[in-house]
């Protein structure tokens, strides 16, 4: 799909986000700037979220509460895959959805089963390519 605004790409992200349930993972990946925490918001939109999301670069993760939990994680920073079994992700995901930015660099660390999201830049300043597809490993 081609977007043109950050709006389109959150109405994007809130089609897949209408679609996804306690246990889902969705994986981000693509450039600096490319969209990834603007998907995260249109999925929080679908999924109810009511106070705003931002991105968890610092911190590496913000939960958000919603007709679903969402679990928002940055691996941008991660220095070593342990942290990540030091957050638990698998005992999250299992009562929440768990969207993760820079997943493509811990995808054998995710779930086999999951959907993974690229976004890319697109011939204009905001435009920005996406690619969804579902994993099943």
């Amino acid at each position: 799909m081609i977007t043109r605004s950050p709006a389109e790409t959150r109405a994007v992200a809130r089609t897949l986000g209408a679609r996804l349930v306690a246990g889902d993972v969705v994986s981000l990946s693509g450039d600096l700037g490319a969209g990834k925490t603007v998907f995260v918001q249109g999925l929080a939109e679908a999924l109810e979220v009511a106070e705003p999301v931002t991105s968890p670069t610092f911190t590496l993760m913000h939960t958000y509460e919603g007709r679903v939990p969402l679990v928002h994680v940055d691996v941008y920073r991660l220095e070593r895959l342990g942290e990540l079994e030091d957050m638990a992700l698998d005992e999250m995901a299992a009562d929440a959805v768990v969207a993760v930015e820079w997943g493509d660099a811990i995808a054998d660390a995710l779930p086999p089963r999951r959907t993974e999201v690229a976004l890319t830049f697109g011939a204009g300043e905001d435009e920005r390519v996406i690619e969804v597809r579902h994993v099943e490993r």
